[in-house]
């Protein structure tokens, strides 16, 4: 009796632990999950609704969540609950990547697809509506929170109007829709066309070496005072906001100027446009490279990463003639396109 008693135990316990497995199977995921920039948002989703198409993996669930919520998501775990990808329009971070390390994310595949280029658009549909004759010094003093009046000094931005800042210019009020902080086109915005028209000032081009920390705060402040709106990180939303405000622009990636065009119209900066053409070139000043980074971990363990990864970086998605040029991506060179493939058939390692 005792003998059958602890059989029965035993094929019990053996039974609970075998539920638990196909319990675990049950809900583990095998549906790619990627979070991150709004701006490498359409392309991912273009390619993960070709994959889907086109393999018999589950079509990846894509989300908008901006470039550092993404990052914030990524690093912060591995295993079913957290992303696989995460989108980014400008690279990582240093100290983002200790924040994955801290959780144990130490291998990560970096994945550059092409550029954008960051645009200043208004709308057609207003009355004799035409494209901004801007340059990065406009801008700058457009948006920024303090302004340089003199030599070594500075105060807060007055300016109310377009013609304010440039007597060339529009006599319209200031204001700009952009994205938060969260954002990487925030990031590239600021770093390349903020802090790009704010080293125009000689003494501030100086300032740098002298202090960074005073240079970063002229140079990289947004005023706050409602001449700039952040909108969020929809940049569909933004491009609506433009058609109800005529007098208004907005900032967004060149595929939302690119797919919007009946719409919304880009500025010229420095004389030059924000085309194709132009972006790819390096000729149009404020333009940046797009990323995704993957845990290596999950390739091993979620369904379909790699061969997610091969259809990205495969020629007829992010090439000069591919689906993803259709949607506004600017192609990297031969030779980039090239040996970004092979690090990624490679699973290379982050390096910073």
């Amino acid at each position: 009796m005792l003998k059958r008693t602890h059989t029965l135990a035993t094929i019990s316990a053996l039974a609970i632990l075998i539920a638990g497995s196909f319990s675990g199977a049950a809900i583990a995921r095998d549906q790619i999950r990627i979070v991150g920039s709004s701006t490498v948002f359409p392309f991912a989703a273009s390619v993960a609704e070709q994959f889907g198409k086109t393999t018999s993996f589950k079509t990846p669930v894509v989300e908008s969540t901006g470039s550092g919520g993404g990052l914030k998501l990524f690093c912060a775990g591995i295993g079913e609950r957290h992303p696989d990808i995460t989108n980014a329009s400008r690279r990582i971070k240093t100290s983002e990547v200790k924040r994955c390390a801290s959780n144990g994310i130490t291998d990560i595949t970096e994945v550059k697809v092409g550029f954008d280029g960051i645009v200043l658009a208004n709308t057609r549909s207003a009355r004799n509506a035409k494209p901004f004759q801007l340059t990065l010094r406009d801008v700058f003093l457009a948006l920024a929170k303090d302004v340089p009046i003199a030599e070594g000094k500075t105060t807060a931005n007055a300016y109310e109007t377009w013609q304010d800042v440039n007597p060339g210019l529009p006599a319209v009020k200031i204001e700009v829709f952009g994205p938060p902080p969260t954002s990487g086109t925030r990031d590239a915005f600021v770093e390349l066309a903020m802090e790009g028209g704010c080293k125009s000032f000689g003494w501030v081009k100086a300032l740098k070496k002298q202090d960074k920390r005073a240079y970063k705060a002229l140079c990289h402040t947004i005023r706050e005072d409602g001449a700039y709106v952040e909108a969020g990180e929809n940049d569909n939303l933004i491009v609506k906001k433009l058609v109800a405000n005529p007098n208004a622009l907005g900032i967004f990636g060149f595929s939302f100027l690119d797919q919007n065009a009946d719409k919304v119209q880009g500025s010229k900066i420095g004389n030059k446009a924000p085309t194709f053409e132009n972006i790819s070139s390096g000729a149009y000043p404020i333009s940046r490279a797009l990323y995704f980074y993957v845990k290596q971990a999950h390739i091993k363990t979620i369904p379909g990463v790699a061969e997610y990864l091969s259809e990205f970086v495969s020629e007829h998605a992010f090439g000069p003639d591919g689906y993803l040029a259709d949607k506004g991506l600017i192609p990297m060179s031969n030779k980039e396109r090239r040996d970004w493939r092979t690090r990624v058939k490679s699973n290379a390692r982050l390096v910073m």
